[in-house]
């Protein structure tokens, strides 16, 4: 897939968020920089869903979009954010969220281990 097309569905779904051109630019830098996660990214936009072939400390990004659903149920009451209704924006917050996990794992791993309403063994040890 050409780059155009990628930039193109980014930019798609940087407006359907609500995110700036400073937002894209750097998601479109930071995603090209990473061939691994543009690939699942080009999966994602060719099949409507995720091959999860890329992790980051075991974690891919459907991973990481469920622990941004878990963590935003708090606010779908008051849903300041937009976030919960807005599937665009879950994806690409998603993806720049594993973009990040990249940078700094430790800091998103322990934040996805901390941060759920969900109980899971050894959660509490």
């Amino acid at each position: 897939m050409e780059r155009a097309q990628i930039e193109s569905y980014i930019g798609k779904l940087c407006a359907q968020a609500g995110e700036n051109e400073e937002f894209y630019r750097s998601f479109c830098e930071n995603l090209f920089a990473d061939e691994g996660i543009c690939r699942e990214l080009v999966y994602y936009m060719e099949n409507g869903t995720f091959a999860c072939r890329e992790k980051v400390e075991g974690y891919t990004v459907v991973d990481v979009m469920i622990w941004q659903i878990d963590h935003f149920k708090a606010w779908l009451d008051r849903d300041t954010s937009g976030t919960g209704s807005n599937s665009g924006r879950m994806l690409l917050l998603a993806f720049d969220t594993l973009l990040k996990m990249k940078k700094d794992p430790a800091q998103y791993v322990l934040k996805m281990q901390s941060e759920t309403g969900t109980d899971y063994e050894g959660k509490f040890k």
